[in-house]
């Protein structure tokens, strides 16, 4: 499948480069730090100009700027170092419980430095889109809310991973819209589709709170619950093709 192709590839330059930094002496926490000083990096260039038109327009009249392709390179090197600290701390066997509330801590301020970023450029005095702003601050909530449900609710019940949008997809669809220079369309779904995914970690602690128990495993279940496609877990066909079709709604969406 191609999530399985991309993660086995993923893990194998992690791993290579984990290795070499190790050799450097570089530790997990380092990482983390130099993960939040690239996204912050990413939310100035946002900030900056987040919603202008194609850099490589043939347009000679067209708006031209390179804040968005610069924002989609820092957000690169973010994702880099979010997966090299923890590899970093496996292979060198240095993880820490401090290590790992960095870590948590500094992924929210990525988040907060990227939605803040945007919404700046939106709410600039002249070209101010209230809509857009609007959409920012839902997006910035969804990531939070998403976020939280899970550290609250792996208080309660068991680890889970319930919900399409964890970390991952939503720093993917930051990268995506970046380097298709599309804002919109990344604010207007990530001001919409994570709420399910919210919604699915409370319904998920409620039914295990009450006793009820767990749907299992889709692959087994009801067909109406095969069709729901959002359902299926990752390294999944289901999964491959919804996340193919959030990819084109990035790049193709109307600005």
């Amino acid at each position: 499948m191609i999530g399985r192709a991309v993660a086995f590839g993923f893990c194998t330059a992690r791993d290579f480069l984990a290795r070499g930094l190790l050799r450097l002496h570089v530790g997990p926490d380092a990482m983390t730090l130099a993960g939040a000083a690239m996204t912050a990096g990413a939310g100035v260039c946002l900030a900056a100009g987040a919603g202008t038109g194609f850099a490589w327009s043939l347009d000679p009249h067209a708006p031209k700027t390179a804040y968005p392709l610069l924002a989609g390179v820092f957000l690169i090197l973010a994702s880099a170092c979010d997966m090299l600290d923890g590899a970093i701390a496996r292979l060198g066997k240095c993880g820490s419980e401090f290590g790992a509330f960095l870590d948590s801590t500094v992924d929210r301020f990525s988040d907060f430095a990227v939605w803040a970023g945007i919404a700046y450029f939106y709410a600039r005095p002249g070209r101010a889109d209230p809509l857009m702003v609007t959409l920012s601050m839902l997006a910035m909530f969804h990531g939070f809310a998403t976020s939280y449900a899970k550290a609250r609710a792996e208080t309660m019940v068991a680890t889970f991973n319930d919900g399409y949008w964890q970390r991952g997809e939503r720093v993917a669809a930051m990268l995506i819209a970046s380097f298709g220079y599309n804002m919109p369309a990344l604010l207007w779904q990530q001001a919409t589709l994570p709420a399910f995914t919210v919604l699915r970690r409370m319904l998920h602690v409620r039914r295990a709170l009450v006793g009820r128990p767990a749907p299992g495993d889709i692959r087994t279940g009801p067909l109406w619950r095969k069709c729901c496609l959002w359902l299926w877990p990752r390294m999944s066909v289901p999964y491959d093709v919804v996340t193919g079709l959030n990819i084109a709604w990035l790049i193709f969406a109307l600005r």
